[in-house]
């Protein structure tokens, strides 16, 4: 029963991270990105260790549980510090995650030296595996006063911006503070309750639940977004947010110049009951709801419908005049409460101005994000791939090795002036490389691990681990803008195995009816199976390998590739001796 409760426990945390992927938005702090990615690899820690057999595994186990255990709360702190609107140097941030890797790093010494942990056994209770008679070494009591240094800091921070913070809602608030609670019941008490079942997973998952309802808050709560606050609160332009329920959400410097009373209004307060904004701001929205969509909603001083919407601002000296535009608030695509745009009318060019450097800011600002969200799909895929190989001990380094073979070979194609691929088609090849062998995931393990060579039947389990990537590889990509790395990715990992002769699978397509990119990859992916050791075989030496890839040329590779592959072999050579002499070296130091 407690390896269900593991298990249920890891899929509601990777169903969150799921549903969290799903609503991400700019406005999101990475440090509820982190979150979401270490609760749901603490909780696969969990079931390791409940399933371990030995010592060592569990010990391996609890180092990625202490991972969650270290790195969560500061990820926590970080977050209430940013949604709280609590303004911490960086250097005090970067100092404080400093420490908490300093005071994780003698987990990794459990089973050496007693720094962590002096002692400790594996025992069987309730049908799973447990560290029992752990004896705790000096640094398990820093790490503990660390953390409830945190918890502390936590909890201090809300009470805090409970009573002080006008700027912060009071329902972020609370849902950041019953996390924080209950983790701290967990971690500090949960022990003492009982000592059978772990608390702290739960506590995790939990902790998820609520930060999903804060995340689905922060995109109407975040009135300015990071590189533009400064442009925006200097600019000649104010603007106010509301929900449909007419609460207030926040604004800028310069509409609290426009209307003084934003100046004193509550977070989430409604606007209806206050008389100095019912003349004004609510008859605008009532005035934009009546209308159609999309339009400039205008009302005249006197309180009469116009074309333009104008009122009039007394400052001590003179009188300000300024055009209000109500429009919707939204989040993303989502419609979520209504915004006004307050401009000066005697200030029309410095306006345009200002539209111009925001455009220009909010573009520099979207190429950022893309590229980084593009580099953490890099990552993603990367990892994946890896995961895949993982599952095979017979060929480690295989993804490594064959994604360089296929740069080096791309490298001699783009130097051939008659060779006619694109710079980004070939950037898309060497990017999909390492997605070649996702399909092994779908691969039962007594075939992908088996130490010897297929039985008939199980070697066409194994070629089907190319129509399942080509599967997996659609999965990942849907709905990705790239369609050309799409198909490229998916075409490489359905057709590297078919030959220039008809005889390959899965589909025995022949001759250029196989993509280019699969004819690439085909060649380094042979390279590296005659080059490399496997279960069933010893390596060979580079001039054998050569002679059996130039003789497949025409058969099983396509022969127009030939001269880039003899044109790449010298780098591959060396490539591959580097690769042995990294692996001797590493093995001499171990």
């Amino acid at each position: 029963m407690l390896l269900l409760y593991y298990e249920i426990l890891f899929g509601l945390s990777v169903l969150f991270a799921l549903v969290y992927a799903y609503m991400w938005h700019k406005h999101f702090d990475v440090n509820i990105t982190m979150l979401f990615v270490l609760i749901p690899i603490s909780l696969m820690a969990y079931i390791a260790l409940a399933k371990a057999q030995t010592i060592e595994e569990a010990i391996l186990a609890n180092k990625f549980i202490y991972i969650a255990g270290c790195f969560t709360i500061a990820f926590v702190t970080l977050t209430i510090l940013e949604l709280c609107h609590l303004r911490v140097p960086r250097y005090v941030r970067a100092i404080m995650i400093s420490f908490t890797v300093l005071l994780y790093l003698p987990v990794l010494s459990i089973g050496r030296n007693g720094l962590f942990y002096k002692s400790a056994e594996i025992a069987t209770r309730n049908g799973v595996t447990m560290l029992v008679e752990k004896e705790y070494g000096i640094m398990h009591t820093f790490l503990y006063i660390w953390i409830f240094t945190l918890f502390f800091f936590c909890l201090v921070s809300l009470i805090y911006s409970l009573i002080k913070k006008n700027d912060v809602s009071h329902k972020i608030i609370y849902l950041l503070f019953l996390p924080v609670v209950i983790a701290m019941v967990a971690f500090f008490i949960g022990r003492q309750i009982t000592d059978s079942i772990e608390m702290m997973p739960a506590a995790f998952v939990f902790a998820e639940f609520f930060y999903l309802l804060i995340v689905y808050r922060l995109g109407i709560y975040n009135v300015d977004d990071s590189g533009l606050d400064s442009l925006l609160e200097k600019g000649g332009v104010g603007f106010a947010s509301f929900d449909f329920k007419l609460r207030y959400l926040g604004c800028n410097e310069t509409a609290e110049d426009c209307l003084p009373v934003l100046r004193k209004l509550h977070v989430d307060k409604p606007i209806e009951k206050e008389a100095a904004l019912a003349d004004n701001v609510v008859k605008w929205i009532h005035a934009f709801q009546a209308k159609e969509a999309g339009r400039k909603v205008e009302i005249e001083e006197d309180g009469h419908d116009g074309d333009d919407l104008h009122f009039h601002h007394f400052n001590e000296d003179k009188t300000k005049n300024y055009h209000v535009e109500v429009n919707y608030l939204y989040d993303g695509r989502k419609r979520r409460g209504y915004q006004l745009f307050m401009t000066d009318d005697t200030a029309d060019m410095e306006y345009l101005e200002f539209q111009k450097k925001f455009n220009l800011v909010l573009r520099d600002k979207v190429d950022q994000k893309t590229e980084r969200i593009r580099e953490m799909n890099d990552h993603l895929i990367l990892s994946m791939a890896n995961m895949v190989e993982s599952r095979d001990p017979f060929t480690g380094g295989h993804i490594k090795r064959t994604s360089e073979g296929v740069r080096l070979l791309i490298e001699q194609m783009k130097e051939d002036p008659n060779c006619e691929l694109e710079e980004s088609f070939c950037e898309r090849v060497i990017k999909a490389a390492p997605m070649h062998d996702l399909g092994k995931i779908a691969v039962r393990d007594a075939v992908l691990m088996k130490p010897g060579r297929y039985e008939p039947e199980e070697y066409e389990e194994m070629k089907g681990h190319s129509a399942h990537g080509a599967k997996i590889v659609q999965g990942i990509l849907d709905g990705t803008d790239d369609e050309q790395f799409k198909k490229i990715a998916i075409n490489v990992a359905h057709y590297h195995h078919e030959r220039w002769d008809g005889k390959g699978y899965p589909e025995k397509l022949e001759g250029e009816n196989i993509p280019i990119e699969a004819r690439i990859m085909a060649i380094a992916d042979v390279y590296d199976a005659l080059v490399s050791k496997r279960v069933y075989k010893e390596k060979m030496p580079p001039e054998k390998a050569n002679a059996i890839i130039l003789e497949g040329m025409g058969t099983q590779f396509d022969p127009g590739l030939q001269k880039y592959y003899e044109a790449a072999r010298p780098k591959l050579e060396a490539y591959y001796a580097s690769q042995d002499a990294q692996t001797k070296e590493d093995a001499e130091k171990t």
